[in-house]
């Protein structure tokens, strides 16, 4: 038998509200997160423990037996680890997922800004693709989501339930090696194929770039040589002179300033792009909520980057 902890708490929660909302709500969860964790349990024991053909909700009787046993092993923990950790859990660290561009460029600079307005924010960051962030987001499994937002082609996330901060204004430059004059070695006005280092097919970054070559003839003179989910990927891969590409302009700052890399296009195929940070209003953690509530307080100089 394999048991998780958090499932006998949202179980005890469970039974104490007789609702899988009001549970989700205490637990700081998603309801469809929340429910999916008493259906593991149930799995786990082999036993259906809830009748959910009533409202409010009901235990089975096999739920009842099992209610006293889960009851004592949570307060059981709860009293041991109360001696271990004391009563830290005011500086509870927030748990922020973010694009992996974002984690290794944009948020050391940002969350240390931050904390001039807010205090001190232990934190806990995981870097992976949107897609993957979206998902953790939407699943109650972090606290916070830092990801590029695309007017154009953005994900869909309703903002009554997912609300955000504007945290920061960036653009994706096209950028390629200089050649021995100083001009891009691979430019996009070129009349010969350019080799072209792009986003993977299901990566954020990968969406605005498409948009903007949509409807332009440049793109049948792109020739796709390498491609990767992560911008940090695509710049080392121009750094060795394989292709130019769209790279987030914080990411290749002293690169451009001291001619390592140059742009291959004007102004013209910029993509500018918002930064955002996205909570889910259906948890509230205190720590969040906390955050949250002093954020809005703060000046926007504070917010942007």
């Amino acid at each position: 038998m394999n048991l998780e902890t958090k499932w006998l708490e949202d179980f005890v929660a469970l039974a104490n509200t007789r609702s899988f909302s009001a549970s989700a709500r205490q637990r700081h969860v998603t309801q469809p997160a929340f429910s999916r964790r008493i259906r593991s349990l149930e799995q786990a024991v082999g036993a259906t423990l809830v009748d959910r053909s009533t409202t409010p909700v009901g235990l089975t009787p096999e739920g009842q037996l099992f209610l006293v046993t889960a009851r004592n092993l949570v307060e059981q923990l709860n009293e041991s680890l109360g001696h271990l950790r004391g009563l830290a859990m005011a500086n509870e660290a927030l748990d922020i997922v973010a694009a992996h561009s974002l984690a290794l460029s944009f948020f050391p600079p940002w969350i240390s800004r931050l904390q001039q307005g807010v205090g001190e924010l232990p934190t806990r960051l995981v870097a992976m693709n949107v897609g993957e962030a979206i998902h953790v987001l939407r699943e109650g499994n972090c606290d916070l989501m830092l990801a590029y937002h695309d007017s154009h082609a953005t994900m869909q996330l309703d903002s009554e339930v997912f609300p955000s901060f504007s945290i920061g204004q960036v653009k994706m430059v096209p950028v390629s090696l200089p050649d021995e004059e100083g001009e891009p070695r691979f430019a996009l006005e070129s009349e010969e194929p350019v080799p072209y280092l792009a986003y993977t097919q299901g990566a954020f970054l990968g969406r605005s770039v498409r948009m903007l070559l949509k409807n332009d003839p440049l793109r049948l003179r792109l020739r796709t040589v390498y491609e990767t989910a992560m911008a940090e990927g695509l710049k080392g891969m121009v750094m060795q002179g394989m292709g130019m590409a769209w790279i987030p302009d914080f990411c290749i700052r002293e690169e451009l300033r001291d001619g390592r890399l140059v742009r291959a296009g004007a102004e013209k195929w910029d993509i500018p792009l918002e930064i955002r940070l996205y909570r889910c209003s259906l948890v509230h953690k205190p720590g969040v909520e906390k955050l949250w509530k002093q954020m809005q307080k703060l000046p926007r100089d504070f917010l942007q980057a």
